[in-house]
């Protein structure tokens, strides 16, 4: 359990801030070897290595060690509350209706895309499921280079694995509500 805990961790961490393991290995002076070993959950890395890994983070050790029974088993989100994560914060607002339940399989995101807002050129990969419901507005996704317009009340759902990006249609703002699996890693 806790060798698997901690390579979640180690791994989720590692993706969010876009490195490749030789990157965090450059980084951390920790071996990739062992950096994989640690995030496929093969072995328990020593406190000297937990220490350089968090290092490589701007983190303490504590944050690959914290119980998974510190959240919770309900989260309860009253209308306009939930967990605010900004990417893009002029562009971009991502609310999480989810945040706090203990090991999460999956993850629920109120999104607010102002005008002209998009995932990029590249088309993104990664593991899982995306489901989204337009609540308002008009996105157009792109899912292995097929174009799907959505309006308001119209949704899609996909596996993340094949390349795909979107963008706002909209003259002004589209409310977008996300579901994801897996969750993704939203520790700071």
């Amino acid at each position: 359990m806790v060798k698997k805990l901690i390579g979640k961790k180690l791994k989720n961490t590692r993706l969010k801030n876009d490195m490749t393991i030789q990157d965090l290995a450059e980084r951390s002076r920790v071996s990739s070897n062992m950096i994989s070993r640690i995030e496929r959950g093969l072995t328990i890395p020593s406190v000297e290595i937990l220490m350089k890994l968090a290092g490589a983070f701007g983190m303490s050790i504590s944050f690959f060690v914290e119980e998974a029974e510190k959240g919770t088993t309900v989260v309860h989100t009253r209308r306009g509350g939930g967990e605010p994560i900004f990417f893009f914060e002029d562009k971009h607002q991502i609310t999480s209706l989810t945040q706090g339940i203990r090991d999460p399989n999956f993850a629920v995101f109120y999104d607010t895309l102002e005008r002209g807002c998009s995932s990029g050129e590249g088309g993104m990969i990664h593991t899982g499921e995306e489901f989204a419901l337009i609540l308002s507005g008009s996105m157009e996704f792109i899912i292995e280079g097929e174009a799907y317009l959505l309006n308001e009340g119209d949704s899609i759902t996909f596996k993340a694995s094949q390349p795909h990006r979107w963008k706002n249609l909209a003259l002004g703002q589209t409310l977008v509500l996300w579901v994801v699996s897996p969750a993704p890693n939203l520790s700071r």
